[in-house]
């Protein structure tokens, strides 16, 4: 196994990959294509320190390799990088991966709804109810990108992750409607006494 096949990708790694792919750059303009582009809304490229180790980590792995250096009065030195033969390799195959093959990529939210019953059934209405408003801000933000974007002739397929998020953001804004709204009519009721009862059960069916 070489080190190409070794590097543990990364949805930022990804995206490197697949701006290089179309020009060599440095870091700095990786970075504001992505930004141009709104890829920052599915890539966290905010650390630019976390963008350089990633392409430090590219350029170990033989994926990206030094194309030249720019020195310019206004600017820095800058190092210019280019994907090599073994980069686009990997990331077509990891493009590949990741649409095809889900993954758990353990979010925080379902993490946090494991143990929603610890805030008692006032406390999660208030909280999805708060999670639900934030949505909606985030779905009309999208409808307005989305609209824009296509007024501007943009090809439907530069803004497939665009669409995804929108289906995600209402599917979810559907759910949480529906459980505040059991939470409301006292379909869905707990209490901690419930909770551990229903523990001692569990615990006395075991032994």
């Amino acid at each position: 196994m070489t080190t190409a096949d070794r590097f543990k990708r990364s949805p930022l790694a990804m995206a490197v990959l697949g701006i290089l792919h179309l020009e060599p750059m440095h870091p700095y303009a990786v970075q504001r294509r992505i930004k141009e582009w709104g890829k920052d809304q599915v890539v966290n490229v905010g650390q630019r320190a976390q963008l350089y180790k990633t392409i430090a980590r590219l350029q170990e792995a033989g994926l990206v390799a030094v194309r030249a250096t720019d020195r310019d009065q206004q600017y820095p030195e800058r190092t210019v990088y280019e994907i090599t033969d073994a980069g686009r390799a990997a990331c077509m195959r990891w493009i590949t991966e990741m649409i095809g093959a889900p993954r758990n990529e353990f979010p925080e939210f379902p993490a946090a709804l494991s143990f929603l019953m610890l805030l008692g059934p006032e406390g999660a209405h208030a909280e999805l109810s708060r999670r639900a408003a934030a949505l909606r801000a985030e779905l009309a933000e999208l409808d307005a990108g989305i609209s824009q974007a296509t007024q501007f002739g943009l090809p439907r397929v530069t803004l497939l992750e665009d669409e995804y998020r929108r289906a995600v953001v209402d599917a979810e804004i559907r759910w949480l409607d529906g459980v505040v709204a059991d939470i409301t009519d006292g379909r869905l009721t707990w209490s901690m006494e419930s909770l551990a009862q229903f523990q001692d059960q569990t615990t006395a069916s075991k032994g």
